[in-house]
């Protein structure tokens, strides 16, 4: 089966509905290498690629000049919680911060070339040398980018894939990628295969596994006193999802993984999605909504023997034209459809 590449696009807007101001990301995945944040990260990880990969890396360094306006934005969700989102550029997924009377924990830690930009404003949240815990919610370079650094004192736990993925070289064909074994800072030191308990800052905070969805390393963080959820790229709130089909991941099992979610979690629980504003469970089942409408008509039109290009041509149902702020409805049909041959 070919691999599916993720179709050009220009940047979205993506308007956070939390506290008003506008934040940018990327779409243009394809072109990733062009993109001004991901073009060093590109550099960076590219260590096997061609000579005419090297040679695009090379001018996506000179893009990623000029791109000091993209900035992290912190906004506090209670007493203890704060939520760190990228404004004017794509600087990776969602970060949430606990910090109280044990130290700092922080949820996933963006891109490498925001590691800088990531410390700086954990550093006006609390004491960096009271970080005491790092947890990836899956192995993908926009969550853990910042391992290698944070890791160096804080311990980081992660599902038992996630140092799997991290500690040897990953493809991420759809990206144009190779990620070569991260160094020995960015891994896991405590990993777990099912469920974990971590408490921290008077808070239990549960950890659980959901197997082979946006990739096969996903763990979502429950905050049981604050009743707040983080889900990693379960939940992309308001748009179409990159599922991770070549590395573990399943349109189909997510559409159950976020059945899932809904039951098990309060109606009244604050959700912290991968990517996109602080969601509730009306957009969470808004999400799982899409999932299972655009899935049967993927479906209905395989069965009536249609051809990959014709399913992608086909778009998906009106009410989800505006769902492609990252993916595109080509792509996402065609994510889908991999996903049926898995």
């Amino acid at each position: 089966m070919a691999p599916v590449e993720i179709s050009a696009r220009s940047t979205y807007l993506e308007t956070n509905r939390h506290n008003g101001r506008t934040q940018t990301g990327i779409s243009d995945m394809q072109n990733i290498f062009t993109h001004p944040l991901i073009a060093p990260l590109a550099a960076l990880s590219l260590l096997a690629a061609s000579p005419a990969a090297a040679h695009g890396v090379k001018h996506a360094h000179q893009v990623a000049q000029g791109s000091s306006e993209v900035a992290i934005e912190a906004v506090k969700l209670n007493s203890s919680l704060t939520l760190l989102s990228g404004v004017n550029g794509f600087t990776g997924g969602n970060v949430l911060v606990s910090n109280g009377i044990d130290g700092m924990l922080v949820i996933d830690d963006k891109i490498p070339e925001m590691t800088d930009k990531l410390i700086e404003e954990l550093s006006k949240i609390g004491d960096m040398d009271r970080l005491k815990f790092v947890l990836n919610t899956h192995w993908h370079f926009d969550h853990a980018g910042g391992n290698a650094e944070l890791g160096k004192t804080a311990t980081i736990i992660a599902h038992t894939n996630t140092r799997k993925r991290l500690s040897t070289e990953q493809k991420l064909d759809a990206f144009k990628m190779v990620l070569p074994p991260s160094p020995k800072s960015a891994l896991p030191v405590i990993t777990f295969d099912q469920s974990l308990s971590v408490h921290f800052n008077g808070e239990e905070l549960k950890l659980m596994h959901f197997p082979a969805s946006h990739t096969d390393t996903d763990a979502v963080i429950y905050f049981s006193k604050s009743n707040l959820l983080h889900t990693g790229d379960l939940f992309f709130n308001g748009m179409f999802p990159f599922v991770d089909v070549q590395n573990g991941g399943n349109v189909l099992n997510l559409t159950k993984s976020v059945a899932r979610l809904i039951e098990t979690y309060p109606e009244n629980t604050k959700i912290v999605p991968g990517h996109g504003p602080v969601a509730n469970m009306r957009d969470l089942r808004a999400f799982h909504k899409m999932l299972t409408v655009t899935t049967a008509n993927v479906v209905a039109m395989a069965d009536a023997g249609k051809t990959l290009d014709e399913i992608k041509a086909a778009g998906v149902p009106k009410e989800y034209e505006k769902w492609g702020a990252i993916i595109d409805a080509a792509t996402w049909n065609s994510l889908i459809h991999a996903s049926l041959k898995k």
